[in-house]
């Protein structure tokens, strides 16, 4: 049991690194299908003084991702002489665009065999294989030696984190002094029906979403300085309610690949998952530094 909400959710087990694998690898082709084929990330909807044309909703999705992509570049602004580690990398976008924007360094952990599969493919594809790198690793025990790492980021992973404080430690301990992390956090709006809300913990392999302010004590708590946070809340509705839309539009696509045992626990549960993280879901970016 897991208290959240101030209420207890029964039948909830806290998901382990193989389990969150898992998961990614299973259900891979059904993200990209209500998602994107770039990444499975909360999608950044807008950017001033942007006007895009798209042809289908789809296409308004993949723009939301490269966005997300491009936030994260800016925000880092990783230099040719830096190390960046992608922690829950996915299949590697963002750290073999990085890599190729900066001219700099990336190595990218993940818990999905298959999404480490495509990212290097994707690498050697890109014809920078000699500086961008992926291996399989867990974010709460990095494999890697003390200030590693000149930055890092970890977009929509600590969700999935049993131990948020472990995560945020081992980020700090593999950062040099000086070194910035980018992080995103799904956090708590309000009281949920725990119906939705177990919906959403069993189906993504999540764990309670959390306050923004113990998010900033659990960094503060490993040694990090808050630079910036960024309230993105109203990207989560969006990106729920084009999932939603993709799901219905791609319905026999996935019926396809998946069958009809699992589109039925889909068709039960979605409902459910739209509800929650329209109405109860925040998420934020924060931008924290190892102090020099």
């Amino acid at each position: 049991m897991t208290a959240t909400d101030d209420r207890i959710v029964t039948d909830f087990a806290a998901p382990n690194p193989e389990e969150v694998g898992t998961n990614y690898d299973e259900f891979a082709d059904f993200y990209r299908m209500i998602a994107s084929d770039i990444s499975f990330h909360i999608g950044m909807w807008s950017r001033s003084g942007q006007r895009e044309r798209v042809s289908t909703v789809f296409d308004l999705s993949n723009g939301a991702q490269e966005r997300v992509i491009e936030h994260c570049m800016e925000t880092l602004g990783l230099k040719a002489n830096e190390h960046l580690l992608d922690i829950g990398c996915g299949a590697g976008a963002a750290a073999i665009r990085m890599a190729q924007q900066s001219g700099g360094r990336a190595t990218g952990i993940n818990v999905s065999k298959g999404q480490l599969a495509q990212a290097t493919e994707r690498a050697h594809s890109a014809g920078i294989a000699d500086r961008v790198s992926f291996e399989y690793g867990n974010a709460m025990d990095l494999e890697f030696a003390d200030r590693s790492f000149d930055a890092a980021m970890a977009i929509d992973v600590f969700a999935h984190l049993s131990d948020r404080q472990r995560g945020f430690d081992e980020a700090f301990r593999v950062l040099r002094p000086g070194g910035h992390f980018l992080m995103s956090e799904f956090t708590v709006r309000g009281t949920a029906p725990e119906e939705q809300l177990t919906a959403y913990l069993q189906t993504f392999q999540a764990m309670p979403p959390i306050a923004p302010a113990k998010s900033i004590e659990l960094a503060t708590a490993a040694g990090f300085e808050l630079v910036q946070a960024e309230r993105m809340t109203q990207d989560v509705a969006l990106s729920t309610e084009v999932m939603a839309f993709l799901f219905a539009d791609r319905h026999e696509e996935i019926l396809a690949r998946y069958g009809s045992e699992v589109l039925a626990q889909l068709d039960y549960v979605m409902p459910l998952i739209r509800s929650y993280m329209r109405d109860h879901l925040g998420y934020y970016y924060f931008l924290l530094q190892k102090p020099l």
